[in-house]
């Protein structure tokens, strides 16, 4: 009887035990490769370093289920491979922290889920409106906006001061302006003295990773990119103009020979090995080449006052048919949210939250400048559904331009019309999670 009673007690407690198990959750995070300046912790240079730590910190004291996080990071070219391509297997992607101008084609797919029910006011009055603004669809949030980035131009000082462009150096911590025609003096003075193996400006179209800048490029001579229904508006005299402005500076030798051909790591390379002159950077970027002495200055514009381009980088938690891993999912973006210790490494940009912003302000490279900047910021995807289709088709027409193969008006009515269809496709294929 004491051996039953043993044994009966002991199924009882296993029983009990088996009851109170936790659910197994495996969650994947996966982010592209991207710097980080972190004024918070030194020892942070990338976005997958600090989502490491949060995930392990959200692990350890989380009680809804025991919770196993890998952080994957991709290329920048392997975006699609990395999320879409993914879907319904195993490596889907349940956390994804990147710029929303990728993310934007994700969310019509119906696979981003909001996630307005994990705002809390204090979440909501922290961040600003039209960042927010940023982050929703037909009013309702799909990512969780972290931090904004601002893309200007960055030179090297020593290359202007060695092609004899002392005049154009500037000794403060600022965000230049240049006329169209100092544009022209700049680079055509770089071209004709900087010796063989260094070069004036990036340009690179191997792949969708140049879009971003020559969009930018494009508005150089009054082209406001967009019409009043937000699709691409090149085929004008303004749009023309630009495009055969970026082929004489090729033909003159403004760019990398056969830039057509490079990407954007070639032409990060050609800049921290100190041959190239002028790249494309944002304010995360700063500690990348500490080696340089560096300027700023926006993007060319016919009125002088130059551009820049903004986005916003934050989180999306997809739902890939486990109603758990979404809980789970949303549960550690609120989490890093809630705990100040996590979105301090916010201030790795420009914070979304103001409490963060308050907090660094002093330590937070060219805050105040970039923040003055914003007025000469332009949108560069009008929130168009399938940014990414248009993307791909973006690329190849610029490499005909460059290569000449086509002229600048027949390139403007190809970019139009591909861009445009495929934004027309992301329209009739969108779905949102509801």
């Amino acid at each position: 009887m004491a051996l039953s009673l043993v044994a009966a007690m002991s199924m009882g407690l296993l029983a009990g035990c088996d009851a109170q198990q936790k659910e197994q959750v495996h969650l994947t995070v996966k982010t592209p490769a991207l710097s980080s300046v972190s004024v918070c912790d030194p020892e942070i240079d990338s976005a997958d370093e600090f989502l490491v730590k949060m995930a392990r910190a959200f692990a350890a004291q989380y009680r809804d289920a025991d919770v196993t996080i890998d952080v994957v990071t991709f290329s920048q070219t392997g975006e699609d491979g990395a999320v879409t391509d993914c879907f319904d297997t195993e490596n889907a992607v349940d956390v994804l922290y990147e710029g929303y101008f990728n993310m934007a084609t994700y969310i019509h797919t119906g696979r981003v889920v909001p996630l307005d029910d994990i705002i809390t006011d204090e979440i909501r009055t922290d961040i600003s409106e039209s960042t927010w603004a940023i982050s929703q669809i037909d009013g309702k949030t799909y990512m969780m906006p972290f931090l904004s980035l601002q893309n200007v131009m960055s030179y090297n000082k020593a290359l202007f001061r060695e092609a004899g462009l002392d005049a154009f150096i500037s000794g403060e911590d600022e965000i230049q302006t240049w006329t169209l025609e100092e544009w022209e003096t700049i680079l055509n003075t770089l071209a004709e003295r900087l010796p063989a193996g260094k070069y004036p400006m990036m340009m690179y179209a191997k792949n969708n990773q140049g879009d971003t800048h020559i969009m930018t490029l494009l508005r150089s001579h009054g082209s406001g990119f967009f019409n009043e229904k937000g699709k691409l508006n090149l085929n004008t005299e303004e749009g023309i103009a630009a495009l055969q402005w970026l082929k004489d500076g090729y033909d003159r030798g403004w760019f990398p020979p056969k830039c057509e051909n490079l990407e954007i790591i070639d032409a990060a390379n050609l800049f921290r090995n100190g041959q190239l002159a002028l790249y494309v950077s944002n304010n995360a970027l700063v500690s990348v080449y500490p080696h340089l002495e560096i300027g700023y200055v926006n993007f060319p514009s016919q009125s002088g006052d130059g551009y820049a381009t903004s986005f916003v980088t934050g989180f999306e938690v997809f739902d890939n048919g486990d109603e758990m891993k979404v809980k789970v999912g949303k549960d550690f973006v609120k989490f890093i949210y809630q705990h100040e210790e996590w979105l301090d490494y916010s201030a790795g940009g420009i914070p979304a939250s103001s409490r963060v912003t308050e907090k660094y302000k002093d330590q937070i490279f060219m805050l105040d400048a970039f923040h003055r900047n914003n007025e000469n910021a332009v949108d560069f995807t009008a929130n168009n559904p399938n940014w990414r289709g248009v993307r791909a088709v973006f690329f190849p027409h610029i490499q005909d331009l460059l290569r000449g193969d086509k002229t600048a008006a027949e390139v403007a009515a190809a970019l139009d019309a591909d861009c445009n269809a495929a934004i027309e496709a992301g329209y009739k294929n969108s779905t949102l999670h509801q």
